[in-house]
């Protein structure tokens, strides 16, 4: 017979409480128990027979799709752990009762709207290139931005090697150092935006994703998420 026992770390890391590392500090801490026995590491459980429990509150794994908009803010990396123990946004969506995954990513420093689920599915739709799906950033430049500078953005630019598809760019603010551009990109390279604003010799200050397809942000508490219903993409 096939065993259906798993790390009891792995078990809280898929329900998408905490990660795997911070699932290890809490069993060690003495915070994890199953079948009423406080867990230790190494001890392995099965998610569909044991009650296991996290500071005395059950740990329910869940079925069915689940998808949330979340705000990311600057200084989080967009993965579900990182082995450098920097802040990553599993660190935001802890209580979800399903293991959850970014749609594609934001840089470090970047902000804004991140789109998370355990939809494959949707996920892969999303972010195949074939679906052009369009995401709608907010780009704040300083001191300034050349009319023929917006043209190349928008034309496209070459960078690694590749010339970048065709962008909107248009001008949302523009006062003494500072431009505010909305920019629409159609495609996901790593780092799109920031990598054409550095083939110009442009310093990006600020760089927030307003919106995906028909998805927008919602506020700036990076503390807070919306669940939002799969949709056609």
């Amino acid at each position: 017979m096939t065993s259906t026992t798993m790390k009891l770390q792995k078990i809280i890391a898929d329900c998408g409480i905490v990660s795997r590392r911070k699932a290890e500090e809490l069993i060690s801490a003495g915070k994890v128990a199953v079948n009423g026995k406080t867990a230790q590491i190494g001890d392995r459980a099965d998610p569909e027979k044991d009650s296991i429990t996290l500071n005395g509150k059950p740990v329910q794994v869940r079925s069915g799709p689940f998808y949330i908009m979340l705000h990311k803010p600057r200084g989080y990396i967009t993965t579900m752990s990182d082995e450098m123990d920097r802040k990553c946004v599993a660190d935001l969506v802890q209580g979800i009762p399903q293991r959850i995954y970014p749609i594609g990513r934001l840089d470090r420093e970047s902000e804004g709207l991140l789109l998370m689920t355990n939809d494959g599915e949707f996920a892969n739709a999303m972010m195949h290139p074939s679906r052009h799906v369009p995401k709608t950033y907010r780009v704040t430049i300083r001191p300034s931005i050349t009319d023929e500078q917006i043209r190349q953005m928008s034309e496209g630019i070459v960078i690694d090697g590749r010339k970048t598809a065709p962008a909107e760019v248009s001008v949302l603010v523009s006062e003494p150092g500072r431009v505010v551009l909305k920019v629409v990109l159609h495609e996901g390279r790593n780092r799109e935006i920031r990598k054409m604003c550095e083939a110009l010799g442009i310093v990006t200050a600020r760089l927030k994703r307003a919106a995906c397809r028909s998805l927008k942000a919602r506020g700036n508490n990076a503390e807070r998420f919306t669940h939002f219903a799969d949709f056609t993409v």
